[in-house]
């Protein structure tokens, strides 16, 4: 690919941005943060506004990102990847090989998909999707003594678990009231045995999500479950289904009451739109939204198709965190929804842009010469303000900001107090602090100086709904492949997750007393006193 693409250190707008770092707009100026200056730094997007005049940025800036993002081909690249080119792969090195086509799960809704054949699976897999849920609903499927099920836990860990799990818990109250979902991901046993203490496994539906039908945590969190459901006098394979790849070992007819296929040419951090979240959603929320939900996500990966970073949110924020993080040296972001319904958000962000962009090889082989994605971390407002708060304000590491906000609540049940209501308390709270942070305080006393010219930004939705948070998924996804594009690496593969995984089975061959071998596993298990 290094023929293809270019490296960010050869493109000319990197010399003009590493000169304009050099002399940073300065946030906390007298008369910095003009009105003129917010309302021209404001990107409107059909979901989400981006505010981002308390970014650290000129329209000279701005100019030179523009350039950087024509130069990497970004919006091209982005086009590429929608129409199926072979994006995840190092060139001259082994590699997967594959296309990156998480946005075909979401093209349905055009009459020309820009990667027809992918499209036309995911199509496939949705009327599966339908008539398992109307069969729900008509009572064709049941449990042995006739009665509905009720309860659906999700099996999966890292992309099977994070993005779903973060989802459902955003759009909770859109949830049917005769149904409810739970979450198993972590091989800790307690964590299944958690879940199942507060389930009627007879009305309980298992729903166990590995694209290779072979992920170790996610098989013996099943086989707890399954080892419950016998247990319980129950059948497995009238209660369990699956979302796996076509012919893994979890696609089975006699294991499984359905099986749902999960396709090699999506990652499983990206997934979330595929049936590794619609079948969860289908059942808490119904077949209608699960629509709602893709139509948002295809409506932000049509938008981010737009050259002009002024008028693509996802290509902007991505650009904005290449200048905070490539040319400012700021190495963590934290995403601060101001949404309790979003409280799983961050953790899905993490997963999602740590493993994507965590690299330090570039697609063409060669060491990066610059740093690749950030840390990412974050907890809703206002709670975080009485936690970490103080360290952005007045600690000593440079953070990032992300806000995340709505006009209105999802609920709308709310009261006025001292003449405002929660709602209006909470994005005063969200604008004062994008604020605090940019322009600080002056004070004689040190400990209540505030150094300010924190660099911030604002994405603003009208209310959090299954539509609008597809469209905010499928917005971060983008920033994280655009950035990804932009440093050059391959954002689609996690090698670095393999390697704990092997030694783990090395340790676990050394804890089976019929194992002689001696390893450095039984060395290290030897010197941590485990016999």
């Amino acid at each position: 690919m290094s023929s293809k693409w270019q490296s960010i250190y050869d493109c000319k707008a990197y010399a003009i941005l590493k000169r304009l770092a050099a002399t940073p707009f300065d946030l906390s100026a007298e008369k910095a943060l003009t009105p003129e200056r917010l309302q021209k730094f404001f990107c409107k997007g059909s979901a989400f506004d981006l505010l981002y005049g308390c970014q650290r940025v000129t329209t000279e800036v701005l100019d030179a990102l523009q350039s950087l993002a024509d130069e990497c081909d970004l919006s091209r690249q982005f086009g590429k990847m929608r129409a199926g080119d072979v994006m995840n792969r190092l060139e001259n090195f082994p590699s997967e090989e594959r296309q990156v086509l998480h946005t075909s799960c979401r093209d349905i809704f055009s009459r020309n998909p820009i990667c027809e054949p992918a499209t036309n699976q995911a199509k496939a897999e949705l009327v599966k999707l339908k008539a398992f849920l109307e069969e729900l609903d008509k009572g064709t499927i049941c449990n042995a003594r006739g009665q509905s099920y009720n309860t659906l836990v999700h099996i999966g860990i890292g992309g099977s678990d994070l993005g779903p799990r973060a989802i459902y818990e955003a759009l909770l109250p859109y949830r049917r009231k005769d149904r409810v979902v739970h979450f198993i991901a972590n091989v800790d046993p307690d964590d299944s045995a958690a879940v199942l203490e507060n389930v009627d496994l007879s009305r309980t539906l298992v729903l166990v999500v590995s694209k290779s039908g072979t992920t170790l945590e996610t098989l013996s969190n099943e086989t707890l479950v399954r080892t419950a459901l016998e247990d319980a006098g129950l059948d497995p394979a009238r209660h369990c289904l699956s979302v796996t790849g076509e012919s893994s070992p979890m696609d089975n007819p006699n294991h499984y009451l359905r099986s749902f296929y999960l396709y090699d040419y999506i990652g499983g951090r990206f997934s979330s739109t595929s049936m590794v979240g619609a079948v969860m959603l289908g059942f808490a929320l119904g077949y209608e939204q699960v629509l709602e939900f893709l139509q948002g996500a295809a409506s932000l990966d049509e938008a981010s198709t737009e050259k002009d970073i002024r008028s693509n949110p996802a290509l902007l924020l991505a650009l904005l965190g290449v200048w905070n993080h490539t040319f400012l040296g700021m190495s963590t972001v934290a995403i601060l929804p101001y949404s309790q319904a979003l409280h799983r958000f961050p953790a899905h962000l993490q997963q999602c842009d740590m493993e994507s962009n965590g690299k330090s090889v570039q697609r063409n082989g060669e060491p990066l010469q610059i740093k690749s994605g950030p840390i990412i971390w974050g907890e809703p407002g206002t709670n975080g303000q009485h936690a970490f708060y103080q360290l952005l304000h007045q600690g000593t590491e440079d953070v990032a900001v992300e806000f995340i906000g709505f006009r209105k609540s999802q609920r709308e049940k709310d009261i006025q107090l001292k003449g405002s209501s929660s709602q209006q308390k909470l994005i005063a709270n969200l604008l004062a602090q994008s604020m605090a942070f940019a322009v600080g305080k002056n004070d004689n006393n040190p400990n209540n100086r505030f150094p300010g010219n924190k660099a911030n930004t604002i994405l603003m939705g009208d209310k959090l709904t299954p539509e609008s948070m597809g469209a905010l998924l499928a917005l971060y996804e983008a920033k994280i492949v655009f950035q990804g594009f932009c440093w050059n690496v391959n954002s689609f593969d996690q090698e670095g997750v393999q390697l704990g995984k092997v030694l783990a089975g090395e340790i676990l061959s050394a804890m089976d007393e019929k194992d002689d071998g001696k390893t450095l596993a039984k060395a290290f298990l030897t010197t941590a006193g485990i016999k």
